[in-house]
């Protein structure tokens, strides 16, 4: 299943409480992207969040894995997932009846 993990940052902390974590997190990251749980990683482009796209059985498993995450553990950011399931909208493109 594929879900996209939208970052939230913990309200009132200050961007220095990370520094000390940002390496640990990028080396937990580049191991989940490396066992094929993040398939794409972005920042947005209007606020330093971070926005993955998972591959994972479920939402619970994408929690457990977002859960090893230095950031998260020491409740920094948390994320919200939303699941994704394929479009299935072209059939209309093959369906007997043409009306769309």
């Amino acid at each position: 299943m594929r879900i996209i993990a939208i970052e939230r940052e913990t309200p009132g902390l200050d961007k220095r409480d990370f520094v000390p974590h940002l390496r640990a997190e990028a080396l937990q990251g580049w191991k989940l992207y490396r066992e094929g749980i993040i398939r794409e990683m972005y920042f947005r482009d209007d606020k330093p969040e971070a926005v993955l796209i998972l591959e994972c059985k479920d939402l619970a498993d994408a929690e457990k894995y977002l859960a090893t995450l230095p950031l998260v553990e020491k409740g920094l950011i948390s994320f919200e997932l939303i699941p994704l399931k394929p479009y299935h909208g072209f059939e209309r493109l093959f369906a007997r009846n043409k009306t769309l």
